[in-house]
């Protein structure tokens, strides 16, 4: 009986050791990009370090065990552990926006001359680097074919880039008709995009040739999140769509016509709830479903930041430096912080931390 007990109690000690370290290796969590993570915040937050870059970060941070990356507009990719100390930095000449990609033991991410890097995790060093002809503003994302693992992330080059993540080797390029901002998700074989030609583009990861082409009204700044057949993406007119991804069609739309201002943060969605962002200052909660606003509520200024949820609670920054947090059901205000400069990039949220870039070139790390 005291050998079960004893089994059952390391059982549960794993699982717990688990579930606090769950992963944020990817822009919005995962390759659906659904912004949603199962771990636990506590219910008191402070503020337990931060580090100085040398200019604003717009990018959103990730994180692999206990090593944080994010890159500044100083043009450096920093990886710091959760006391805010310094353990690599590699300089990439050039402003750093887009989220990083951590898998494999490396550490992907573009920049805005175009040039998407590959380095060590462990050590910073360069791996090897890929070319594209404008800037790239938006996370890769990833998908096995066969034995190779593909990367493929968008350009303002208009073009949706493919290639190897062993030697970086291109495989296709896929031309939209316009700027693409965001970052690609993954449906099945299938990139998922929004673009600045206010379409939403299908392409086959396998062959890179157009699935679907389902056009939307505006520009898209933003990028999806994937939930079953269906995508939820937000345009630049204020309105917020969920796609029938199989047949090609808008299920539903939301829209205030005495309001058209833009959706530039990417939605989460948990449950039947997809939670997003304007530039409003409200953060709004869908039914995923119907496309009825559950609830609305105002925040201190303008949201560009991505939210997150994080098991049943909603992280939010604004424009202003403020961090929310509210309930996922009801949209009350469980907790704020003042940080007194500009959220852009999405928070991540990892064994009950929260970690967010802003303004003042601070990454900062709460718990």
């Amino acid at each position: 009986m005291r050998i079960y007990q004893i089994i059952v109690i390391q059982f549960f000690y794993f699982m717990c050791l688990t579930a606090s370290a769950q992963p944020w290796t990817i822009f919005r969590g995962n390759q659906q990009l659904s912004g949603t993570t199962s771990a636990n915040l506590p219910e008191k937050l402070k503020l337990l370090s931060s580090f100085q870059t040398g200019d604003d970060i717009k990018a959103s941070p990730v994180v692999d065990g206990q090593t944080i990356f994010c890159g500044s507009t100083d043009g450096t990719m920093y990886a710091i552990d959760f006391e805010g100390k310094l353990k690599w930095k590699f300089v990439s000449g050039n402003s750093i926006e887009a989220p990083a990609l951590v898998m494999n033991g490396s550490v992907l991410f573009g920049q805005l001359d175009g040039l998407f890097y590959r380095l060590d995790e462990k050590t910073g060093k360069q791996i090897w680097k890929y070319k594209t002809d404008n800037q790239i503003m938006g996370s890769a994302n990833w998908l096995k074919i066969g034995g190779q693992v593909r990367l493929f992330v968008g350009s303002y080059d208009y073009n949706l880039h493919c290639f190897g993540f062993v030697m970086g080797d291109s495989i296709w390029r896929y031309e939209s008709d316009n700027y693409i901002n965001g970052a690609p998700a993954v449906y099945g074989k299938n990139a998922v995009f929004g673009g600045c030609d206010g379409f939403l583009h299908l392409v086959n990861i396998e062959t890179g040739k157009v699935f679907k082409k389902i056009k939307l009204e505006t520009y898209i700044a933003s990028s999806p999140v994937i939930d079953s057949k269906f995508a939820y993406v937000g345009d630049y007119e204020g309105k917020f769509f969920c796609i029938d991804l199989d047949a090609g069609i808008i299920a539903w739309k939301y829209h205030e016509k005495d309001k058209n201002l833009p959706f530039i943060a990417s939605p989460a969605l948990s449950g039947n709830f997809v939670v997003i962002g304007n530039q409003d200052k409200f953060i709004y909660c869908f039914d995923k479903s119907s496309g009825k606003i559950v609830w609305k509520v105002k925040t201190s200024n303008r949201v560009e930041s991505s939210s997150v949820i994080a098991s049943g609670k909603i992280i939010t920054g604004t424009m202003d430096g403020m961090l929310y947090i509210h309930d996922l059901k009801t949209g009350a205000e469980l907790w704020k912080y003042e940080l007194g400069s500009p959220i852009i990039g999405s928070p991540a949220v990892v064994s009950g931390k929260i970690i967010v870039g802003a303004g003042d070139g601070r990454i900062y790390i709460f718990g």
